[in-house]
């Protein structure tokens, strides 16, 4: 164990050096916030990839594999065919606004409040995002290494928090590429080959587990249904996504890239999945499925080995906590900041102090919670049912108003979290009843307001 300790500490310094050397790259306002608008194709896949395969896409996956089987690849697959739907539908006109933020665009089409009013809920999802690899990588660190679960949020999300300060988009983009590699490696070429070994091969993974373990359905229609409306239509209104967009040197970039980078994660949720499958075959008494991922690295890989795929995780986890870290401080610098400040707008050091206070908060914020895939399902619940339709409505029809945006989005907002304390984050009923509540007043109050002057923000 003292040499996985070792290869960890190895990969944590390795991270704070690409952020030093993004924080030599990050030299204007621009630079820190998008990369200089001036990714190309090997950069823009591997970060965007990186950006949206974290803590619940690999620990959450590992465990609906564990529980449900195969079909437990739905949640990486929700997320890779929004990345693909964006970057193909989204991403052209998007890069024409050379804006910062997706509540940048809802002031375009409505006014500086329906920004203010977006933004408060884009805070609460980039912070609920980044809390999710937080605890993702805390959990690993604790099961593996057998630390105070505190110690070792502080220390992996820590990490996080001083690269993304120093060095803003191109720190995040220099660590992503490396951690994508490495849990490309981890995960695909060498912790699943072992795992399957270790089971006896595939004939024997198949002999030892349920038939409906190799049914792609059989976490149910509603669950996929639900995970599409959650994941899906998340990722095409998410700001942590659309900064990465914004990245992009031109559009064709943007469009053959992001396509990769979708499919590349419907490839790393099947391979979640059959990694959980193993760990129910190996380990089928397990106490606590949220430590599948980290029991089964532990039991199958010897040391050394076991500490490259731990910095696989921690890979996976870190470059989406950074980019929602990210995320939320240029929501707070950009959107509410100048409000407070008599429309001032941000510098690079103010861009610096934000992500320093934000990321202080992720961390508190992941010492009190406990459930990956709660705290995923609560950040995309209220993104989903407080801005989807008022969004859509501000790209696609004419006859939005302000006033109907706000109301949709409040709405919306209260009736997702409503759902949410009656209901628990397990249940369907939030996102279903938000957007509907959404849909409507959105309809209703922008029918019975004045007609709009704005021009809506094209498409295409």
């Amino acid at each position: 164990m003292a040499l996985d300790l070792f290869v960890v500490l190895i990969y944590a310094a390795g991270m704070l050096v690409l952020g030093y050397y993004g924080m030599r790259r990050a030299k204007t306002h621009e630079d820190y916030l998008v990369a200089g608008r001036n990714l190309g194709p090997s950069l823009y896949m591997g970060t965007m990839a990186a950006t949206v395969l974290g803590g619940a896409s690999t620990v959450g996956s590992v465990r609906l594999g564990y529980v449900h089987g195969i079909s437990g690849f739905w949640l990486c697959a929700a997320l890779g065919m929004g990345i693909i739907a964006l970057n193909l539908f989204l991403a052209k006109p998007l890069l024409k606004l050379k804006v910062f933020t997706v509540t940048q665009v809802l002031e375009k089409r409505y006014n500086a409040t329906a920004r203010q009013a977006s933004a408060v809920i884009m805070l609460a999802y980039a912070l609920m995002i980044a809390v999710t690899s937080v605890l993702a990588i805390g959990t690993v660190l604790q099961v593996l290494f057998e630390l105070p679960f505190w110690l070792s949020v502080v220390l992996g999300g820590g990490v996080v928090v001083v690269y993304s300060t120093i060095g803003g988009m191109w720190s995040l983009t220099l660590t992503d590429i490396v951690q994508f590699v490495i849990k490309t490696v981890g995960l695909m070429f060498i912790l699943l080959p072992i795992c399957l070994y270790r089971v006896g091969g595939w004939d024997q993974l198949v002999a030892r587990l349920p038939a409906a373990s190799f049914s792609f359905t059989s976490i149910g229609w509603e669950t996929i249904i639900t995970y599409f409306m959650i994941y899906f239509f998340g990722i095409l209104i998410g700001q942590d996504i659309w900064q990465r967009v914004f990245t992009a040197r031109d559009a064709k970039v943007a469009r053959y890239a992001g396509t990769f980078a979708g499919l590349y994660c419907i490839l790393y949720g099947l391979v979640c999945a059959l990694i959980g499958m193993t760990a129910h075959v190996l380990l089928p008494e397990l106490d606590n499925v949220n430590n599948a991922f980290a029991a089964i690295v532990k039991l199958s890989l010897p040391d050394g080995i076991r500490g490259l795929v731990i910095a696989a995780a921690l890979a996976a986890m870190m470059s989406t906590a950074s980019a929602a870290l990210l995320a939320a401080s240029t929501v707070l610098a950009e959107d509410l900041l100048p409000r407070l400040r008599g429309g001032k707008q941000s510098s690079l050091n103010i861009n610096r102090l934000f992500t320093l206070l934000t990321g202080i908060t992720v961390l508190g914020i992941a010492l009190v919670v406990s459930d990956v895939i709660s705290a995923l399902t609560l950040a995309y619940n209220l993104l989903v049912g407080g801005m989807l339709i008022p969004l859509i409505g501000a790209i696609y029809w004419k006859r939005a108003t302000t006033p109907g945006a706000i109301t949709a989005m409040t709405l919306g907002f209260v009736t997702s979290l409503g759902f949410m304390l009656k209901d628990g984050l397990e249940a369907n009923t939030p996102i279903y009843y938000s957007l509907g509540v959404s849909l409507l007043s959105f309809v209703v109050v922008s029918l019975l307001s004045r007609r709009p002057a704005a021009t809506v923000v094209r498409a295409g």
